[in-house]
């Protein structure tokens, strides 16, 4: 019996993680839920003049992810830094960590 315990513990073990095959939880979709309508709120607040059509894509792009991309955004104009700042402020207030939002540059 133990040999029979010990070989499904090591059949378990062997098997690969799934993780990205995972269905996100409920908190992972209410923050995407949260950063789209964030999203909507600062450009309303910013204005869309100064901001790319590739950043605001790249944005786009993030939220049609799920929020799950790892895609990074470089903000490029002083309107881009004013949006991407004002993004993470607001995710902040509602509970997620500065590192939930996309923005940040390679070099």
């Amino acid at each position: 019996m133990r040999g029979a315990a010990l070989w499904a513990v090591m059949l378990w073990l062997s098997q690969p993680a799934l993780a990205q095959d995972a269905p996100p939880d409920a908190w992972a979709v209410r923050k995407c839920a949260l950063y789209a309508q964030a999203t909507k709120d600062a450009l309303a607040a910013v204005g869309p003049e100064g901001l790319r059509d590739r950043f605001m894509a790249e944005n786009r792009a993030f939220i049609a992810s799920g929020c799950l991309s790892q895609l990074r955004i470089c903000a490029q104009t002083p309107q881009e830094y004013a949006f991407a700042d004002l993004l993470t402020i607001m995710t902040m207030n509602e509970g997620m960590a500065s590192t939930f939002v996309p923005f940040g540059c390679e070099t």
